[in-house]
């Protein structure tokens, strides 16, 4: 299957160019992978096309324009695919129209000085989790939250994603009881991240709405 990821590289214009990587989500490993020397995570430090190819990206280069500047490259693989998925994008519309939250684990943003930002997808759809909710949308349909680092290691990864999975199983219940419908139920979902993610990290929710007045929310 994979570990489905989206990186998102900023440009000189402040919009975003949006790629794929079919294994950057696993323990967020793109994090440390992307750098100058290597932009798109090579195994071993990118030769001189990759440089050339992301400036070219950053100064606007549209993605049809990739395919002709890659012909005849001997090119070493690469965990993000050189060639972007979108280009001239808002982070907004990158995380409302582009991020699948169900079959994306991860999306990464970084910056021109190759800061890269970590965060875990958080799917809000119920219907593996109740009997009666058969559909859920999976695009724009959830939470990015950042996690805190250790030594080079993620830390507290796996307890929000095992915390939010418990949580999303009594959501499920309380959809089926007729406690919630999928609207109070998604609310619930946003307001109980919101105080579990508090002011320690960053939390991005394609709707807007604030869950709770201690959360980090950035708006969309």
């Amino acid at each position: 299957m994979g570990h489905r990821a989206l990186v998102a590289y900023e440009r000189t214009d402040g919009q975003y160019t949006l790629h794929y990587s079919h294994w950057g989500a696993a323990n967020l490993k793109l994090k440390h992978r992307i750098s100058a020397e290597s932009p798109f995570g090579g195994d071993d430090t990118d030769s001189k096309w990759a440089k050339q190819l992301l400036a070219e990206l950053a100064d606007g280069l549209e993605a049809d324009a990739v395919d002709g500047y890659l012909t005849g490259e001997n090119r070493p693989s690469t965990v993000v695919e050189p060639k972007p998925r979108a280009t001239d994008l808002t982070l907004e519309e990158i995380i409302a129209d582009h991020l699948d939250y169900l079959h994306h684990e991860a999306f990464y943003v970084v910056s021109p000085t190759f800061e890269v930002t970590a965060y875990r997808t958080l799917w809000f759809g119920l219907q593996y989790d109740s009997e009666t909710v058969d559909h859920g949308e999976t695009v724009g349909n959830g939470a990015l939250a950042t996690v805190r680092w250790h030594d080079g290691e993620p830390v507290g990864d796996g307890h929000l994603k095992g915390q939010f999975r418990a949580l999303k199983d009594v959501v499920g219940d309380m959809v089926d009881k007729g406690v919630f419908t999928q609207s109070t139920a998604r609310q619930y979902l946003k307001q109980k991240l919101g105080e579990w993610v508090g002011k320690r990290q960053e939390l991005r929710i394609p709707s807007g709405e604030t869950p709770s007045p201690d959360a980090t929310l950035s708006r969309s």
